[in-house]
């Protein structure tokens, strides 16, 4: 096998080992063989292309055309022209696919379905990695650089499995990058013949070649570069192991899997609020959850999904917890006395098919859940989650929860929590500004108890802060995003709800960040419908004997707890009423009349019901037109971006040979530029320009190297005459057929020249490099002028600081 066959083997399996830690992010490892299939088509079409041979972009250029072909045919072949051109309905369905597939990266946790947006995000992006491991590795013979892409690849897998990622796949990753750099250095030491060395060992014949030429069996240097190589993985592996601090690097944490099939299992830090504020931001607010309840007042039945219980500067999320099988009834929640008042209700809910991810909807606290599918317990956040695949779409299921009434007293008599518990809800990174404290003691300086503490803050985020709600800020949800959300009080639920829960706990109180939907709008038949919209997340603060407790710090959104206003609850536990049999109203994709309600209003109660409940129609108007318009700029670049040079040159040459003016100068001018034409022209085609000969000589130099003859000849010993007349005479002649001789001799040094020849002159002319010395010159003249201007500007800065002394003084 051949230097270059042998690269592009390397680069194939290199890319393809690398691609192996991204099987784990999805249920389905179906589509690495997809990819493997395609990734090797475009090894194939280089390996052709090269041995055509093309320019080194023309054969990327080819690889990347026959790679969205393939593509093509594969997710978008029944809307494409002819099955594999993208024509606009083909455009628009990748953009569609690619909207999906970035939808369900954000909604999915890992390993998520293999939707075909997806596995259009992977496929596509093992094959551009695999395009940019061939160009570098096998194009331009150069392998160290390719490590580049493949480190790429393994870092976004080691990064959305959660710093989860094997240490199988670094080492898959890593052999297949030294396989590249000792095939390239067998090809470099190949191409030496016998490299010899001294004396061998043990009496070897003198001279032994460090790669013997007859048998091509590698010795010293390439033994030498394996050590290296193999020294190097080993200490990339090793030092994390041996070294706790290190474990969040590269390689990541050991991290928890998604729970098993059997009793074990963990649940990893995984924080849902990627997408909280996209589904605030939809323009169209689609139905996620319908639910039926006997709740009497509807204003608090928020559906939790889960609780962030860690804060370590960067984000919260939730930890790593130990899932259980889910029993009936649930086991009681964690701190909440039995003489608490507290109300059974019955609440039968359905989720949309489109609404897809793994946390279950629930009011707080559920007492029992009843549904199918594969379902794991977690009992700190008393949150299910599915296992094994097992999704939230389209399910139905009736969950019975304890709507708890505590009262003012009860929230200022309840006593300290455990130590245990105090430790792990109030901890807050080392890094955590000094303004976050400063603040929450200043708000609540006037408070007698953590109750008091705990609706200061509250009122101080909904009304008395001056807080503006606003989802189209920047989400960050480190500390430093905290401190500037304090002083640019603007923000949505997510940061009201981080920064209260952070305040909190550095009062001493044990607090978390729950995420989930607000109730939602009551339906014509009495249903609560839960949209996109309704999206959101609240602080939840421990009470002992009251257990974890809603707080609702976010102005318009959703409803202050009674407990923190001045009427308390009253009444005890009643007995539930069941919900119809009917349970819930399939949920429409259609968007709510009431979203016209201002959400203000809608706080307050005073929207009421929908006046046109009308039928569900459908609402998928396709990809964003954003995306659309992106992806046609994109595949136009793809095309314009190879054509510059050419469109470059041909727009100089119509602006050398079409001068006009009558004057000598003009005259002199286009002489000139047919002149510079015909020297690009012969630059083109392989006889680079000397500006050290007089014309005369050059042209006589393009004759011969151009093999010219009989009127091409002739033409440009013509136009070397004019050039000399315009340079060198007291009054120049004036010359015709300039641009005549130029064609002519164009015409001859294209004929006379191979096809590959013709076919970069064409396509990559070098004269193209003159637009390059163009751009230099220009900066250069810049940075003269700049050096010459900045004394001046000096001057005049010390002159104006004199001036403020003297007037200060």
């Amino acid at each position: 096998m051949s230097g270059r066959g042998r690269m592009t083997l390397c680069a194939f399996a290199a890319t393809l080992m690398a691609s192996a830690a991204l099987i784990p992010l999805v249920t389905d490892a179906g589509w690495i063989v997809t990819a493997a299939v395609l990734l090797a088509v475009q090894a194939g079409v280089g390996t052709l292309t090269r041995r055509v041979p093309l320019a080194r972009a023309l054969t990327v250029a080819v690889q990347l055309l026959v790679s969205m072909l393939l593509m093509t045919l594969l997710f978008t072949g029944t809307k494409a022209v002819l099955g594999v051109l993208p024509g606009p309905e083909a455009v628009e369905e990748f953009g569609r696919l690619l909207s999906t597939g970035a939808a369900d990266i954000n909604r999915y946790a890992i390993p998520a379905p293999a939707s075909e947006g997806i596995r259009l995000m992977l496929i596509g992006g093992v094959l551009l990695i695999g395009l940019a491991v061939d160009t570098l590795a096998v194009t331009f013979r150069s392998a160290a650089p390719a490590g580049l892409p493949l480190l790429a690849l393994y870092s976004v897998a080691a990064g959305l499995s959660g710093g989860g990622a094997s240490w199988l796949y670094f080492l898959l990753a890593a052999s297949g990058y030294l396989l590249l750099l000792v095939s390239e250095g067998r090809d470099r030491l190949a191409q030496w013949g016998r490299v010899f060395g001294g004396a061998a060992p043990g009496g070897a014949r003198q001279g032994a070649g460090a790669l013997d030429a007859g048998s091509g069996s590698p010795l010293a240097p390439v033994r030498t570069g394996r050590r290296i190589g193999v020294l190097t993985l080993g200490v990339a592996l090793l030092v994390p192991a041996l070294l706790p601090a290190l474990d969040g690097g590269l390689l990541g944490g050991t991290g928890g899997g998604r729970g098993g099939g059997g009793g074990g299992g963990t649940i990893s830090a995984v924080n849902p609020v990627v997408s909280l504020q996209e589904s605030l931001n939809q323009p169209v607010d689609r139905e996620v959850l319908r639910y039926r309840t006997t709740a009497p007042q509807t204003q608090d039945m928020y559906l939790r999904l889960l609780a962030l219980d860690e804060f370590d500067g960067t984000a919260w999320k939730s930890s790593e917890r130990k899932l259980r099988e889910v029993s009936s009834p649930l086991p009681r929640p964690a701190g909440l006395n039995p003489d608490v008042p507290a109300t059974e209700i019955s609440t039968n809910i359905s989720a949309a098919g489109s609404y897809s991810q793994i946390w279950l909807p629930m009011p707080f606290p559920a007492s029992q859940v009843d549904i199918d599918g594969r379902w794991r317990y977690e009992p700190e956040g008393r949150t299910l989650i599915g296992d094994g695949g097992q999704t939230t779409s389209g399910v139905k299921y009736s969950v019975r929860s304890l709507a708890v009434q505590p009262t003012k007293d009860d929230l200022v008599a309840a006593p300290q929590a455990s130590p245990g518990l105090r430790r792990e809800y109030t901890r807050v990174p080392a890094d955590l500004p000094p303004v976050v404290r400063q603040t929450a003691r200043e708000v609540t300086r006037a408070a007698g108890n953590d109750y008091e503490r705990a609706v200061l803050l509250q009122d101080w985020f909904a009304s008395e802060g001056g807080f503006t709600y606003d989802t189209q800020v920047q989400s960050g949800t480190g500390s430093k995003a905290i401190a500037r959300f304090l002083e640019q009080k603007e923000g949505f639920c997510v940061h009201f709800a981080f920064s209260m829960a952070a305040m909190a706990r550095t009062l001493g109180i044990p607090a978390r960040v729950a995420v989930g939907f607000t109730p939602g709008t009551v339906k014509p038949d009495g249903t609560m419908s839960v949209g996109l919209r309704d999206a959101h997340a609240w602080p939840e603060l421990y009470f002992e004997g009251l257990g974890w407790t809603r707080f609702e710090p976010t102005p318009t959104r959703g409803t202050a707890p009674a407990y923190t206003r001045q009427e308390a609850p009253s009444g005890g536990a009643s007995d539930p009423a069941q919900p119809s049999a009917g349970a819930s109203s399939a949920p429409s994709a259609a968007p709510r009349p009431s979203d016209s309600c201002p959400a203000a209003e809608r706080r307050q109660g005073n929207c009421g019901q929908s006046a046109q409940p009308g039928a569900a129609g459908p609402t998928d108007t396709g990809p964003p037109a954003g995306t659309v318009l992106a992806i046609a700029l994109g595949a136009l670049a793809l095309v314009l971006v190879p054509s510059l040079p050419l469109l470059w040159r041909t727009r100089v040459r119509a602006g050398r040979l079409g001068s006009s003016g009558r004057t000598p100068t003009d005259a002199a001018g286009r002489t000139l530029a047919a002149w510079r034409e015909i020297t690009d022209s012969a630059w083109d085609l392989g006889i680079p320009p000397d500006e050290s000969q007089t014309p005369r000589r050059t042209a006589a130099r393009i004759v011969r190297l151009g093999s010219l003859t009989g009127p091409a000849a002739e033409a440009a010993h013509r136009a070397a005459g004019a050039v000399e007349q315009v340079l060198y005479a007291p009054v120049p002649q004036a010359s015709s057929g300039l641009v005549d001789d130029v064609h002519r001799v164009r015409a001859g040094l294209r004929e006379s020249a191979s096809r590959r020849t013709r076919l970069r002159a064409l396509l990559l002319p070098r004269s193209s490099v003159r637009v390059v010395w163009a751009l230099s010159a220009h900066r250069a003249a810049l940075t003269a002028r700049w050096s010459a201007l900045r004394p001046r500007l000096d001057g005049w800065s010390a002159t104006i600081r004199r001036r403020a002394a003297r007037q200060r003084g």
